[in-house]
């Protein structure tokens, strides 16, 4: 809810969604002596944990490839690579690290030999990662990051080695459910925003807003927002049980991401000239929420996730 209201006031909830979900990893996983080092700081405000670092830029969506390194060396980790579209690098103190531990050859399972370990950035940063801020055409801080003999305490390893794909995955449903939840709160912006000046704009001697041409596209976008946050609802209701909720988030966030697009649309065109205006917020809304088809999973991959998991289709990659 608090994310919902974030983008429908409308803000943007990226600066905080991610603690939301890299918890998970931390607390499921995170050893008693790592909670209690760093769970309260960051409850009392004092320690940020927000950037995530899994992506790289030959694999994209394929994890289970990355080749960021770190090699064991007593009491330490030396840790080798690269990271691409690595958010809120610039504004967080800790980050989640996945690396691989294990030589890919070495491994039955493509998803064996990955861990997690927990970075200090205020330590890091000029002493082992370079930090490059990524400009793009929405308002979040993504960075790629550059890792070059960076020395991590082995204190700071999350769960076992080898097993921290799982541990990451522990945040995927979370992170979904949340995306949904944003996506929702813009596709609420962008109706609250038109339908008001719908009623207020005048052409022809009568308000935009009497015209079907215009009240369908508005009409069709709210119902649609409607049924997506009910599936939100669902999925998020499933995962505080401890329910399995892989499928549920996956089409939550599917239909938000979809149905806050159609109401970016629908608003931009019943603003018309004026939907491209910086001072209505609308043309910003529209390049942001656009993100949601593509990050932080693609919605093509949710599909073929509902495809092979929910329908039992055979696997297309």
């Amino acid at each position: 809810m608090i994310l919902e209201e974030i983008n429908r006031s409308p803000g943007n909830a990226g600066v905080c969604h991610a603690q939301m979900y890299i918890m998970g990893t931390l607390l499921r996983h995170g050893s008693d002596e790592q909670k209690e080092r760093f769970l309260p700081a960051i409850a009392r405000g004092e320690l940020r944990l927000q950037a995530f670092g899994v992506t790289e830029p030959t694999t994209g969506s394929d994890t289970t490839k990355l080749e960021t390194f770190a090699k064991g060396d007593g009491e330490r980790y030396i840790v080798n690579g690269q990271k691409v579209w690595i958010s809120r690098t610039e504004h967080s103190d800790l980050m989640l690290l996945l690396v691989r531990t294990t030589p890919a050859g070495e491994v039955i399972k493509k998803t064996e030999g990955l861990s997690v370990l927990l970075v200090d950035l205020r330590d890091a940063i000029g002493h082992g990662i370079t930090v490059r801020p990524i400009r793009t055409m929405m308002n979040h801080h993504s960075c790629e990051l550059f890792i070059d003999d960076l020395e991590v305490p082995a204190e700071n390893l999350i769960g076992e080695e080898g097993k921290g794909f799982r541990y990451i995955l522990d945040g995927m449903n979370a992170e979904r459910i949340l995306i949904a939840a944003e996506c929702i709160g813009d596709a609420r912006f962008f109706l609250d925003k038109a339908s008001v000046y719908a009623r207020e704009r005048e052409v022809f001697g009568r308000p935009i807003g009497q015209n079907q041409g215009v009240q369908f596209p508005l009409a069709r976008a709210h119902a649609h927002t409607e049924a997506a946050d009910l599936v939100r609802f669902r999925a998020a209701d499933q995962f505080d049980r401890g329910e399995p909720s892989g499928a549920d988030a996956n089409m939550a966030k599917l239909l938000a991401a979809d149905a806050s697009w159609e109401a970016g649309n629908a608003a931009l065109q019943t603003f018309g000239g004026f939907g491209f205006a910086a001072e209505y917020d609308i043309e910003r809304k529209f390049r942001e929420t656009r993100l949601y088809q593509v990050a932080p999973v693609s919605t093509n991959l949710i599909l073929t996730y509902i495809a092979e998991r929910v329908l039992g289709l055979p696997r297309s990659y």
